[in-house]
């Protein structure tokens, strides 16, 4: 190794290491909240079963397909991009409470916070996924394509849930304040909805269906449909082209995403007065 390779040797370990020690904390945090953990678990119970049987009971997909099936995969994206609220929400009640304050002020590396944060999230939003998981083999679902193309379908799942997460750090280091972060978490609603999570984009009006077909949590949704087997995957020649490539342009989002939003967390946090 150079002489030159070295302080960037150097400054990458003492980048992992700092980040380790931000993920190993905000982890202990969740030991000290166990409502918040059991919330998390519970969720994908109660997801399955009040959209799947709910609406599933109103909503009829082509050729008679288990809506179940068809539900699945838009409920694992749904639930990860929606985890972005808890994110927001903690690094603007970590700002209110001047933890950053204290952060900036140690010699640590300044991507160490949201990368901490954002490897937290990665965590708890794949235990949640493992439960989600086991809850849709107990009501129907299957992933019909092998283990192979089921692990590229749970990748790129990851993918996307790094990709939202580092827009919720974003998002926490510019409100700051907590009461306000809390209020803009259901304001995301209807970004999951505006989707094929659980309705085909056929069906909406032209101009909502072109942004449901462009929106970023459609062509995972759709990612995962073709990466798992399951119905809903749309065909023929007026298929708008996120939807007709949904895996290239799932990763595609999700790059684009971190590309912007990592950058842009890491100079928030350096900024004095975050």
């Amino acid at each position: 190794m150079t002489t030159l390779d070295q302080p960037q040797w150097s400054k990458l370990r003492f980048t992992v290491h700092d980040g380790l020690t931000v993920f190993y904390r905000n982890l202990l945090k969740l030991k000290h909240s166990p409502g918040q953990v059991i919330a998390g678990l519970a969720f994908p119970l109660v997801a399955v079963v009040l959209f799947g049987y709910v609406f599933g009971s109103a909503i009829p997909i082509d050729n008679g397909a288990n809506y179940r099936e068809y539900l699945m995969p838009g409920l694992f994206v749904m639930s990860l991009t929606m985890s972005i609220a808890g994110t927001l929400t903690v690094i603007a009640k970590d700002n209110g409470l001047g933890v950053m304050d204290r952060f900036r002020s140690m010699p640590m590396s300044r991507a160490a916070v949201p990368f901490g944060q954002t490897a937290a999230d990665l965590l708890v939003g794949a235990t949640g996924v493992v439960v989600m998981s086991l809850c849709g083999l107990a009501f129907g679902w299957r992933a019909h394509n092998g283990i192979g193309m089921t692990l590229a379908g749970f990748g790129v799942l990851f993918l996307m849930n790094f990709a939202v997460s580092w827009v919720g750090v974003f998002l926490g280091s510019v409100i700051k304040k907590e009461e306000t972060a809390s209020r803009v978490g259901p304001l995301l609603m209807p970004v999951t909805m505006i989707s094929n999570v659980f309705v085909p984009t056929d069906g909406m009006p032209d101009w909502l269906a072109v942004i449901a077909e462009w929106n970023p949590i459609s062509a995972t949704v759709a990612a995962l449909r073709v990466l798992f087997g399951n119905p809903g995957i749309p065909t023929g020649p007026d298929v708008a082209w996120p939807l007709a490539n949904p895996v290239l342009a799932s990763v595609g989002w999700s790059v684009l995403l971190l590309l912007v939003f990592a950058p842009l967390s890491v100079r928030n946090f350096n900024r004095a007065g975050l």
